[in-house]
């Protein structure tokens, strides 16, 4: 379960997703995630699906190895359309003891399940297209305005940034941690969810000492390199706009432009 987490892995490849400024990713991203909240209809729906998947085969990014990301949120998944499946009121369709389930709530719980879904896939793509140090770039950059009025936009990008970078680490010192005590004896697999979860706790004491272990090793290290935060910083590689880039927001604003014009026009059947 853990190797199945694919959130804050880079996938290196030669594609125009990768190539793309993060800026323009990272709009992608907010622009696809309002979509999914605000499409309503078969068409809006099917233009969202269209347009994530297009982006995946452009990206070159295995989809087996984008979909392994959904198994760390099926039990979210589950508990969601559960909730929206008994909690809907409406026609009622099967009804047993205290229990009912509506149209409404079926239909709630089916798209509401696709919504988790595409978000995070879609959110993958990001983050397996975009190195954290672009993404740190392209983050300050598209805050910079904040710093007007006294945001420290370089500290949040920076703290992301690093966030992200120690989310594959964490996991795998958790793996490691977990074999380690698998040796010695302890039992992670049988029982049932309670006792599952209480076997897990043996694991949280090594792995928030390592966590802060590594923390304080990244903290001396920056000091060591006389880091201050961003002002009077230059980069390497600044970022610059290309051609792609631009037809990349054109077609962006165009997606948004045809969600909203579908959910204007043409709603779900009564």
């Amino acid at each position: 379960m853990l190797r199945d987490i694919t959130l804050g892995q880079y996938y290196p490849a030669d594609s125009v997703i990768h190539k793309l400024d993060p800026r323009v990713k990272l709009f992608g991203t907010l622009i696809y995630i309002i979509s999914l909240f605000c499409f309503r209809g078969v068409a809006a729906l099917l233009l969202a699906t269209a347009f994530l998947f297009v982006v995946i085969k452009m990206s070159k990014v295995p989809f087996k190895f984008m979909v392994k990301g959904l198994k760390a949120i099926i039990i979210l998944m589950l508990i969601t359309a559960v909730f929206n499946l008994f909690m809907t009121p409406g026609e009622t369709l099967v009804s047993f003891w205290v229990l009912e389930i509506t149209k409404e709530g079926a239909t709630n719980a089916a798209i509401m399940a696709i919504r988790l879904t595409y978000l995070i896939l879609g959110t993958s793509i990001m983050t397996l297209t975009t190195t954290p140090n672009q993404l740190t770039d392209g983050l300050e950059k598209s805050m910079m305005p904040l710093s007007k009025i006294g945001v420290p936009v370089h500290a949040i990008a920076m703290m992301m940034s690093i966030a992200l970078r120690f989310i594959p680490i964490l996991i795998e010192e958790t793996d490691k941690i977990m074999k380690a005590q698998m040796a010695r004896g302890a039992d992670f697999e049988s029982g049932n969810l309670l006792k599952k979860v209480k076997s897990m706790v043996p694991l949280l004491v090594p792995l928030f000492v390592s966590a802060f272990r590594r923390a304080d090793d990244l903290a001396m290290a920056m000091e060591a390199r006389c880091y201050h935060g961003g002002s009077g910083r230059t980069k390497m590689k600044p970022l610059r706009y290309e051609g792609r880039d631009r037809a990349a927001y054109v077609i962006i604003i165009l997606y948004l432009a045809v969600v909203l014009l579908c959910r204007r026009f043409l709603p779900w059947p009564q």
